[in-house]
């Protein structure tokens, strides 16, 4: 049973965390290469704007606000997930591979297959997902030993060669291609928020719609799998059949996200780590935070990148980067240390 307080604490947390998202998205619509004043916020939201201000706000900057938060959002859960079931903090679907396999199969499906545009925006999710899910099989079986089980360091070490070794499948494909598809391929790599349109937010919310209630419901099984395999067969749970059903969930999300996202890592690490911290390991606490946490992250990492160089700004992913990868040294030495 989960403390009265602790419940307490969480929807204090949760509510902040909106009011931050809030003001973030509000102080973000005001920003731009294409000036929008604040005090004109109001009325073009309510429909009294000009052709340009009404342009600027529901083409440009609110689709793409939305869609870096929806993102945020998947990447982060996608993470909880995959520390969960693999018990290793260190999981993360960016580091580990995942994201790289969900990329290698967009590139190779926007170089080499004819692309209907009325659709375009609804099947990068389902070519992501099946690029990320059969990298996630060959990370989850060749780190596992029959006599030892998962290895945390060994994971991390196998995701990191299928990321880079992806990575360069993606390079050596566009070597060859034409300069349009080059210089997609290239802001996806950079992390890049690319899908900036509404029907991208389309193709991206059932995904969320369905699987964050599911991985709500599923944050006991979760809990239970992080104390070990011999625990979890021995309270009744079929070890093999939740890994694996919740690991789909983890690619789903991270697919989906990367889908109009680009290759955007370190939000599925840092947004657990940082939930736990405030509220505690307990799945059914400390996901819903995650998920508003990576949300916000991944937002106003994009809208301070898009302020500091004109007129492109610096991609999201690379703004993110720039903390994530300083915090995995951390917590890779942290792990070492109690090893």
């Amino acid at each position: 049973m989960i403390e009265p307080r602790l419940i307490r604490k969480q929807r204090i947390i949760f509510v902040t965390l909106l009011l931050l998202i809030i003001l973030t998205i509000g102080i973000g619509m005001g920003l731009g290469y294409s000036s929008l004043s604040y005090d004109r916020l109001l009325p073009v939201l309510f429909g009294n704007g000009t052709f340009k201000e009404e342009f600027v706000l529901y083409q440009v900057r609110l689709p793409r606000m939305i869609i870096t938060l929806l993102g945020g959002m998947a990447l982060s859960l996608s993470g909880a997930i995959l520390q969960g079931i693999t018990r290793n903090d260190l999981a993360d679907p960016g580091i580990i591979g995942i994201n790289s396999g969900a990329g290698a199969a967009i590139a190779a499906f926007y170089l080499f297959l004819p692309i209907n545009a009325a659709s375009f925006a609804f099947l990068l999710p389902v070519v992501a997902f099946f690029g990320a899910m059969l990298t996630a099989i060959f990370i989850y079986v060749l780190s596992f030993r029959k006599n030892h089980g998962f290895e945390p360091i060994r994971l991390v070490l196998i995701g990191v060669g299928f990321s880079m070794a992806l990575s360069g499948l993606m390079i050596i494909m566009i070597s060859s291609a034409e300069r349009m598809k080059v210089d997609f391929i290239a802001k996806w790599l950079s992390g890049n928020i690319w899908g900036t349109d509404w029907p991208f937010i389309l193709s991206i919310l059932p995904w969320l719609i369905i699987l964050i209630p599911f991985t709500i419901y599923k944050a006991n099984r979760i809990n239970i799998l992080t104390l070990g395999d011999p625990v979890a067969i021995g309270v009744g749970v079929a070890v093999g059949k939740e890994r694996f059903i919740l690991l789909l969930t983890a690619v789903a999300l991270a697919a989906s996200a990367v889908s109009v996202t680009g290759g955007i890592a370190f939000i599925g690490l840092m947004a657990p780590h940082i939930a736990k911290t405030l509220i505690g390991p307990r799945n059914q606490l400390f996901i819903p935070i995650a998920i508003l946490i990576g949300g916000w992250l991944l937002l106003i990492a994009d809208t301070i990148g898009r302020q500091l160089l004109d007129p492109q700004g610096i991609p999201a992913g690379i703004m993110v980067a720039l903390i994530g990868a300083p915090y995995f040294l951390y917590l890779l030495l942290h792990n070492n240390n109690n090893t």
